[in-house]
């Protein structure tokens, strides 16, 4: 059995996990550190983060220790009760408590004695959830006073981090909304399918990771290549619907679409539309140097315009366009072959023909 914690021990759990919930990139890993500190804070076997889902009238926990996510309808059971009372609960023994779920416990051999349940609310005091541990470690084996006195602690900090934390989520994804639409407007400004931007991000995505990027980078990535070419709706209808080949003068309008797209997106401090910006500039650069607008070469282009790259002339190409019918794939294939190091990274060019199952895939399920 445990020793309860001196009060330095207990301060060193605090700091390392305060600073660990505050660089959490997903909330699965937020839960679960908040789960992990009331846990080692208090000394039981287990921990649950719940939280409430007003949609569907239910609570759920995506992070249980032992078990995966579940599901209760809203009100019931001791974390229900806990939640609608808007208090907290401690019970020495579960089986002398009717609000006990023993069919759980039958079901994984698992023996829940004591439990405490602290709810939780944001800053508004609006309830959002609760902490629930199991199982006291130390001799005892009931939680005490000072028990309900740190999980309180712990949950009126988790309120506020979990608060934080989803707002700044629904910025991100207010801004991935706002990217794949602007994406999907400059596509159909040159009467292209929404689903040509849906693709590119797609193949980026798969490149990114075959080329062993993070799964954080390869979804930034995704999640900002719809914007590839944005600029383009600066372009006049003209040159950008034109279906015969465009005089040198017209070129050079159309290329300034690169340039035009980091001036939109280059001033903004959000991560998001800062990558938008490095991609929407730098699609057009080839490795050997004689792209635009730059003119830079190899590792000078940013890895994320290499893969948009590769992505954005696959797709074009295999795609009909106003000035050209489709290509076939074996065309396509050994195009990217003779420009591996002269358009494409080679190294890139080498992913996407291991990938090229993947990729082959998403161009048939995105079809036009």
């Amino acid at each position: 059995m445990a020793t309860e914690h001196t009060p330095e021990h207990l301060l060193r759990i605090i700091f390392n996990y305060v600073a660990k919930i505050s660089a959490a990139h997903n909330l699965k890993e937020l839960l679960m550190l908040m789960a992990n500190m009331g846990k080692e804070m208090i000394l039981a076997d287990r921990c649950t983060v719940w939280l409430i889902d007003h949609d569907k009238n239910e609570l759920y926990t995506t992070v249980a220790h032992g078990v995966d996510e579940i599901r209760i309808p809203y009100g019931s059971g001791i974390v229900g009760t806990a939640i609608e009372l808007g208090e907290p609960i401690v019970i020495e023994d579960a089986y002398l408590d009717p609000r006990h779920n023993v069919e759980n416990d039958l079901r994984t051999g698992y023996r829940t004695k004591s439990i405490i349940t602290v709810p939780f609310r944001n800053n508004d005091n609006i309830m959002i959830g609760a902490y629930q541990a199991i199982n006291k470690m130390t001799d005892s084996e009931v939680f005490s006073d000072q028990d309900l006195e740190y999980l309180t602690l712990a949950a009126s900090y988790a309120g506020k981090s979990l608060e934080t934390f989803l707002l700044h989520q629904e910025i991100i994804d207010t801004q991935r909304e706002i990217i794949s639409a602007m994406g999907e407007i400059s596509e159909l400004r040159s009467k292209e399918t929404a689903n040509h931007v849906k693709r590119v991000a797609a193949y980026s995505y798969v490149l990114a990771l075959g080329y062993g990027l993070s799964q954080e980078e390869s979804q930034l990535l995704r999640d900002v290549s719809p914007m590839h070419d944005i600029g383009k709706i600066a372009i006049p209808d003209s040159i950008l619907n034109k279906p015969d080949k465009l005089t040198a003068e017209e070129f050079d309008t159309m290329k300034s679409h690169t340039l035009l797209g980091q001036q939109l997106l280059g001033s903004s401090q959000r991560k998001l539309l800062h990558t938008a910006a490095i991609i929407s500039e730098q699609h057009h650069e080839k490795w050997d140097g004689t792209g635009y607008p730059h003119g830079l070469k190899g590792e000078e282009i940013h890895i994320y315009g290499r893969i948009t790259a590769v992505a954005d002339v696959f797709d074009a190409l295999s795609a009909k366009r106003v000035y050209k019918p489709a290509w076939e794939l074996d065309r396509i294939l050994n195009l990217f072959r003779e420009e591996r190091g002269k358009h494409f990274d080679p190294a890139i060019v080498d992913v996407f023909f291991e990938q090229l199952p993947k990729i082959l895939e998403i161009k048939e399920q995105l079809a036009d």
